[in-house]
């Protein structure tokens, strides 16, 4: 059911001049009961000042006569032939103007880490236009240099269920064309649910990071013929040094007393 022009202020013109029950104002304008109700109390919409749907060509008297008498009568919207067609398009999202200078960064961020998405994708999901991407893309947007890559859900352009879709709708044509992913890309298109829900990969402890070639026990010469090894060197035998013999020869050629 259409709803009226500014439906609350109609709401309150109804309560304050006529006496249909709040049941059928809350049909008519798209509201609660209790919303009716606390308008005629005073607590909801203080200070809207009603709007006459009969002056405004939305209602006619007769409707509201025939409400006022009978308490099942449900209101009825009048007929607009302007109104006839014009039901809402669809364009680009919507952006507000805290957030348009962000745009670019998350831009830059689907297209560094999700590059399978079309233009046509993130122009949906960021609301931007496919010149900008374009530019970002092939790096010649006047403040390349300073963008940084930022998810576009921590900067609240879009929601992670419109991001996830987007990435699943892209795994899916990927499949569908039968070209083979590599594992970047597989991790890629996997979505938030998916990877929350799988297996940790094991971690390597920080102590001993960076060591994983070296091996704990056995000659690290192994492969090699015994033959071709140089010695092992004990590190005790650089301090072990022969007895020094000047102390001898000096006693030899003191003479005797």
């Amino acid at each position: 059911m259409n709803k009226p022009l500014m439906a609350k202020a109609t709401a309150v013109w109804l309560v304050d001049n006529t006496t249909i029950s709040f049941k059928q104002i809350a049909d008519f304008c798209g509201l609660h009961e209790l919303e009716v109700q606390g308008i005629a109390d005073g607590d909801v919409a203080a200070g809207v000042k009603g709007f006459d749907p009969v002056a405004n060509n939305q209602l006619d008297q007769i409707e509201i006569d025939r409400a006022e008498n009978n308490p099942l009568h449900k209101l009825k919207l009048k007929f607009n032939a302007a109104a006839v067609g014009e039901e809402k398009r669809r364009g680009p999202r919507y952006t507000p103007l805290s957030k348009r200078q962000d745009r670019p960064n998350s831009i830059l961020w689907l297209v560094k880490f999700h590059p399978e998405l079309t233009d046509g994708q993130i122009s949906k999901l960021v609301g931007t236009t496919k010149p900008t991407i374009q530019s970002i893309r092939e790096r010649t947007h006047w403040n390349i240099q300073n963008m940084q890559p930022i998810d576009p859900v921590a900067l609240g352009l879009c929601k992670q269920s419109e991001l996830d879709a987007v990435v699943q709708k892209a795994a899916a044509k990927k499949a569908a064309e039968g070209e083979v992913m590599s594992d970047d890309e597989r991790r890629k298109l996997v979505s938030t649910e998916q990877s929350l829900a799988a297996d940790p990969e094991p971690k390597i402890p920080s102590a001993i990071s960076g060591l994983e070639t070296f091996t704990l026990s056995g000659d690290p010469r192994g492969e090699e013929d015994e033959d071709d090894r140089d010695p092992i060197v004990d590190a005790d035998s650089f301090f072990n040094l022969p007895e020094s013999t000047d102390d001898k020869d000096d006693e030899e050629d003191d003479p005797q007393p």
